[in-house]
């Protein structure tokens, strides 16, 4: 029998961003650090999983638990990634490329969107707000997804992801300063990267994240 490939990550030193508006270096410090711990996290998943396939222990409660658990961590890790690679300082504005034009042909104009993926992102109870193409469509909708892997859409491309969870504005704007840090993010927000992600989405391509 073949070995089995172990699968390792490592944390993305050079999507951590500093020196935004709004967001301190102190809170990006705090937050890499859970990071890091849903890649260990995976990484330590996938040596017990297939440590228990090896002894034939699929059936087993401790298999059951850690197959739960895969899709938090392994979400934990991804959309954290996307989120820091959103992130970087002295942006420009959204162009009137063509992720624009979706935009304002979805919503009728992007401070609508704007305003409407804000309050996805205002919605009581933890989670993330998530910009999705259609690749089907060509369409760009928000939605709120609950802790890592429920409510992610099928099919659909992760454009833009902002982590609503406390510990992403805790250090900075306390627990109810949600808003305010809201604000914050849209200043940062790196559209070139936005648009990359948008535009390979529609060219059926999927933008690594790193």
């Amino acid at each position: 029998m073949r070995m089995i490939e172990v699968i390792k990550y490592s944390s993305q030193e050079q999507l951590k961003p500093s020196g935004l508006v709004g967001i301190s270096d102190a809170q990006i410090d705090d937050h890499w650090k859970l990071y890091m711990g849903y890649v260990n996290q995976s990484n330590k998943l996938n040596e017990e999983l297939i440590a228990l396939a090896k002894d034939k222990q699929q059936a087993s409660f401790a298999y059951a638990d850690r197959r739960r658990r895969y899709g938090f961590e392994y979400n934990g890790m991804v959309l954290h990634e996307y989120y820091f690679g959103n992130l970087r300082a002295n942006q420009a504005d959204l162009s009137s490329g063509s992720l624009k034009k979706a935009i304002e042909k979805t919503w009728g104009s992007y401070e609508l969107w704007q305003t409407d993926f804000a309050n996805a992102g205002k919605t009581r109870g933890i989670g993330w707000a998530i910009v999705y193409a259609d690749l089907t469509t060509g369409q760009v909708t928000n939605h709120f997804i609950q802790e890592h892997e429920n409510g992610n859409i099928a099919g659909f491309a992760p454009v833009l992801v902002m982590d609503v969870w406390e510990h992403a504005y805790m250090v900075d704007h306390q627990a109810g300063g949600r808003a305010d840090y809201i604000n914050a993010f849209m200043k940062n927000v790196n559209w070139s990267k936005i648009e990359e992600r948008f535009d390979d989405a529609l060219a059926s391509k999927m933008t690594k994240r790193f």
